[in-house]
């Protein structure tokens, strides 16, 4: 019987906890009432996503009311953006600041906007991922409507200064958008600290299930919606709640609040680990991205004189990926790898090793050595 390989994939997407499983079961099975019902099934249903919503916004400093649910984070995205351009037409600000390395979900409907006439700024980003403060402070200017620059990359892990551009933003008139799918739950998030208008997160990168996400829209902030239905979600959402999604991702949340700092303790100890034990072994490797400034589970490497994807084809034992999962199946060089300067060489051959709360000391370990082995017979 072959084993199932050493999962070094958790920034595509992690395992489901399995008292996150545990909340959610009774509501698909026993507790199946619409939220909206007015009865007694109906309202044990509502109080589910009304004690999520809390969950949710204690994890990210929000209230409660400031939580719209979502199928996922490219949904809370599209809300925010599109939404807020919406809402920012009959003021006659046009343009729109972003970086080059943010996720598709954030790029795409920015690029939409402008192909209908907005005026899209895309900033740089220095070697180590950031962007650049200098361009940012000249882009931001008062006709901007929207700025949105992600927590952390989902390649690198690379932390942005997202509260000196949310500072900008506010002194220039404009809301800040603040993609932290990668971030919620793997270091800490508080929506004030960081000055973000609008927040998205994602359930499947905190444990809970794929299929449920939310985005924070701060008290006060006008946002248009995107969908047409029936009034759920503040109206900003229609469509019938996904209960047992939405409690799943309330339990996730309330689980990273309570463990944050002992897992993200553990995760950066293992992360170095593997980081030491490559190194040791394969000369001219390359760390890709802020050598502190990342998240905790986050390791991107440039494997030298091999292709990434060619090295986790002969390494089957370990399960990584060479950049974002929205990009899977793809050989290209990455575009953030790109955007921060790397050779064509150097973003031919990184690989990202990304850990998660249930990864081991042992399976480090067996992934450095399988990862070593395949380098050092490609090499040869």
């Amino acid at each position: 019987m072959t084993s199932a390989p050493i999962y070094l994939d958790c920034n595509a997407t992690t395992p489901v906890d399995p008292r996150v499983l545990e909340a959610m079961l009774p509501y698909l099975a026993v507790h199946y009432g619409n939220p909206s019902s007015d009865h007694v099934p109906g309202r044990h249903a509502k109080a589910a996503v009304d004690a999520a919503r809390a969950e949710v916004a204690a994890l990210v400093g929000a209230a409660p009311a400031e939580i719209v649910f979502t199928g996922c984070a490219t949904e809370a995205n599209n809300l925010a953006l599109l939404g807020a351009a919406r809402a920012a037409l009959p003021g006659g600000r046009k343009s729109l600041v972003t970086s080059a390395i943010e996720h598709p979900s954030v790029l795409q409907p920015l690029r939409h906007l402008a192909r209908q006439g907005w005026s899209l700024t895309e900033l740089p980003v220095d070697a180590a991922g950031r962007v650049q403060m200098d361009r940012a402070a000249s882009a931001i200017t008062p006709e901007v409507a929207l700025v949105s620059v992600m927590l952390a990359n989902n390649e690198t892990g690379s932390l942005q200064p997202v509260r000196a551009i949310a500072d900008l933003a506010h002194a220039a008139g404009a809301l800040m958008h603040v993609d932290a799918a990668q971030a919620v739950g793997k270091v800490a998030v508080d929506v004030a600290s960081l000055g973000a208008d609008l927040l998205t997160l994602a359930g499947h990168k905190l444990y809970a299930p794929k299929g449920v996400g939310a985005l924070v829209v701060r008290t006060g902030v006008a946002l248009e919606p995107i969908q047409y239905g029936a009034g759920h979600e503040h109206g900003l959402r229609p469509g019938t709640e996904n209960v047992p999604h939405i409690v799943a991702l309330g339990e996730a949340a309330r689980l990273a609040r309570t463990t944050l700092a002992q897992d993200a303790a553990r995760m950066t100890a293992l992360r170095d680990r593997l980081h030491g034990l490559l190194a040791a072994a394969i000369p001219g490797l390359r760390l890709n991205g802020h050598p502190t400034g990342r998240l905790p589970n986050t390791l991107n490497l440039s494997f030298p004189a091999v292709a990434g994807w060619q090295l986790l084809t002969a390494a089957p034992s370990v399960a990584a990926s060479t950049g974002s999962a929205c990009h899977a199946g793809e050989h290209a060089v990455s575009g953030v790898l790109a955007a921060m300067g790397l050779t064509r060489e150097a973003a031919t051959g990184a690989v990202r090793l990304s850990l998660g709360r249930f990864t081991t000391e042992a399976e480090i370990d067996s992934a450095a050595a399988a990862l070593i082995g395949a380098w050092q017979s490609l090499a040869a």
